[in-house]
């Protein structure tokens, strides 16, 4: 197992639940709602995101193939709560995070480009 799926794991059991409370108020901390692919549950991940002109930007620092990212691409969207607002998503885009940060207000913008995360998923607003 690769150390970024170990690092995933321990999060998604220890890290999440003591973080999800004050995801969404906080800047940086944010959470995405989705729906199962093949359980249709709904799940609250929480997530690093940032605002854009037309939706959010969500760092993915586990890698392209998270089961969060595969069921927004499976249901072409979900709900974010950012800034203490939620609202709809659609159109999910895994994107070079090069591309990304011209989309990003500083300092966020300086933020993402230093932190070394090769992917982000870009989401459009409903």
């Amino acid at each position: 197992m690769r150390f970024s799926d170990r690092r995933a794991r321990f999060n998604r059991a220890v890290v999440n639940p003591l973080f999800r409370p004050i995801c969404g108020l906080v800047p940086m901390w944010s959470i995405v709602e989705h729906t199962g692919r093949r359980s249709g549950a709904v799940y609250r991940t929480p997530v690093s995101m940032f605002r854009t002109a037309d939706g959010v930007a969500v760092l993915l620092p586990y890698g392209t193939r998270r089961d969060w990212v595969r069921n927004l691409q499976a249901a072409d969207g979900g709900r974010v709560t950012v800034g203490g607002k939620t609202f709809a998503v659609t159109d999910p885009q895994v994107v070079p995070t090069g591309d990304a940060l011209p989309l990003l207000k500083a300092p966020w913008r300086q933020l993402l480009g230093r932190a070394g995360v090769p992917h982000t998923l870009l989401l459009t607003r409903v």
